[in-house]
């Protein structure tokens, strides 16, 4: 509808400019927007604002003419008003808005979504937690965003990719093969003191107990280098099969998994430090490596080969990065913690250093989450190995209510999950209230059948559909396809949850007022109809999350 109005307000610019009441030929950006009383008209525009200067005449004056030339012209507006200094208010016409009914019927399952990105491939990158435990609760909100930020992107008109990066590399795997080994050489009985910097979890005693039944006392006998070695390699595999199952489990597969450990195995490592080399982007300093990030915005620059000659982070991340862009992706998007904020300018700094624009790359930080059961913090701690998993929150709450809870808010800002109310069967648990709609339409539908009403749209007289309460739900069923496009771009699904909620507040309230079966036939299939619509949105809207839409509850 915007688009519509908008290009409706272009057209009558350039009408005021061929018939000599507007001379400047310049016409600015027209932004659209909706103003915050809905008294005020459906849309709204500061363009003669923009223009007054330009026309050299009174933004109220420049105003009047646009609007002059726009009275009458249009199927879409129905009136005009100047507000203020030279605001226009377009209330559109009813039946203007009755078409998106038609739109969303004929659309379906592809209603909503668009073509903004014309194919451009992209990869997101999220969860990529190391194999060396189970994943945990703020994993899981990072898993909920990024899969829900690639399904927002696939909507959008983007090719895109879900890749999960396996940190099998460095100290933490070799931490992983030590705790794994003493765990083992403990459950045969040897006394050993388990190191408070080894990984405490209950997880390791399984892994060793694997070893046990496998292979005995074996690895009792052979020098501890081979031994944590063998550990890191069968605990890094036992646990990242445990990942992937517990992501299924929340509905999140990936289409390919990266080994860190392949960058330094096919010498990608060391080919891209010294493509950086020859940029003079890394130099050398009292015998270590380090890239200019300072060149990017970054407070020092920062080390790629220690003096020792060992590599840090940033190498493998220098060369990740470089590999990705050389699989062909356009946008590459990275889901990270927000513990991470501080690496965002260096790695802008890595993909400019590669050729490529700062904007190729974009950061989504993800907060932390607070459980809490009825409003009480649960006790976590990942140093005892004491944290809740994503599969316990999983099975508790299932998995709809879980992906709806995590996105609930941005993802940049502090969640609290309270486990109860998120199993609540009432209005008060969110997601259970957008579902009920759903369900609840599905039910009026079985009622319509019961007493001998068949839902028939074939020649639906949406004329009929005149109250405010139905004029309100068709409004708020057009906006969907610009949430979606914004929660895309921006990289904010919490954009739908809203959406969500609203659009089941105002089915609800309609319910609540209007009778959808009545004694006019022609009403009848009209509000049926209506309702058909607001059902293919919820669903649309909760499988982009996902999310399920039941047909009962």
């Amino acid at each position: 509808m915007k688009e519509q109005l908008r290009a409706c307000i272009l057209k009558g610019i350039e009408g005021c400019f061929a018939d000599g009441t507007l001379a400047s030929g310049t016409v600015p950006a027209i932004g659209v927007e909706k103003p915050a009383h809905p008294e005020h008209g459906d849309f709204s525009t500061n363009v003669a604002m923009q223009m007054a200067k330009a026309e050299r005449k009174a933004p109220r004056a420049v105003a009047e003419i646009i609007v002059n030339k726009l009275a009458g012209s249009s199927d879409l507006i129905g009136s005009l008003e100047i507000a203020g200094p030279g605001f226009i208010n377009f209330f559109i016409k009813d039946d203007a808005w009755r078409k998106t009914l038609a739109a969303i019927d004929q659309a379906g399952d592809a209603w909503g979504k668009s073509s903004i990105g014309a194919g451009k491939k992209v990869q997101v990158e999220f969860v990529s937690a190391n194999p060396t435990g189970p994943l945990h609760i703020g994993h899981g909100r990072g898993a909920a965003t990024g899969d829900a930020v690639a399904s927002l992107l696939f909507a959008a008109g983007f090719d895109v990719q879900r890749e999960y990066y396996i940190n099998d590399a460095g100290n933490q795997m070799n931490t992983l093969g030590l705790s794994g080994l003493l765990r083992y050489r403990q459950l045969l009985g040897e006394q050993i003191e388990f190191p408070e910097n080894c990984y405490q979890g209950d997880y390791m005693k399984d892994i060793a107990r694997d070893a046990v039944t496998k292979y005995g006392d074996r690895f009792m006998k052979v020098p501890q280098e081979e031994g944590v070695a063998f550990f890191a390699k069968m605990g890094g595999d036992l646990i990242l099969r445990g990942i992937d199952e517990d992501l299924q489990d929340f509905g999140v597969r990936f289409d390919n998994w990266f080994s860190e450990q392949s960058l330094f195995d096919d010498g990608k490592v060391k080919s891209a430090i010294e493509e950086m080399q020859g940029k003079g982007l890394i130099y050398e300093q009292e015998g270590a490596l380090w890239f200019r990030t300072t060149d990017y915005g970054d407070d020092k620059d920062r080390v790629v080969v220690r003096s020792n000659g060992v590599t840090t982070y940033f190498a493998s991340d220098i060369a990740y990065h470089r590999d990705k862009f050389a699989r062909g992706f356009d946008w590459v998007i990275d889901v990270w913690g927000a513990d991470h904020h501080g690496y965002v300018p260096r790695l802008k700094g890595i993909v400019q250093g590669l050729g490529h624009d700062a904007d190729d790359l974009g950061i989504i930080l993800v907060q932390l989450v607070s459980l809490l059961r009825d409003g009480v913090p649960v006790a976590m701690s990942t140093r005892s190995g004491e944290f809740v998993t994503l599969k316990e929150v999983v099975d508790e709450v299932g998995r709809d209510a879980a992906r709806f809870f995590f996105l609930m808010r941005r993802s940049d800002s502090q969640l609290d999950f309270d486990l109860e109310l998120a199993k609540r069967q009432s209005n008060d648990n969110p997601v259970y209230y957008v579902q009920y709609a759903h369900a609840r339409i599905r039910s009026i539908f079985d009622t319509a059948r019961e007493r001998g009403v068949v839902p028939c749209f074939d020649d639906v007289r949406l004329e009929l559909l005149q109250s405010a309460d139905d004029m309100s739900l068709i409004k708020k069923l057009s906006v969907y396809p610009e949430i979606l496009e914004g929660a895309a771009v921006n990289f904010e699904p919490h954009r739908i949850t809203y959406y969500l909620q609203e659009l089941a507040g105002e089915f609800h309230s309609f319910y609540n007022k209007s009778r959808v079966i009545t004694e006019e036939p022609a009403l009848t299939q009209a509000r049926l109809f209506l309702l058909h619509c607001v059902a293919v949105t919820l669903k649309n809207a909760l499988t982009v999350l996902g999310i399920s839409a039941p047909e009962r509850m």
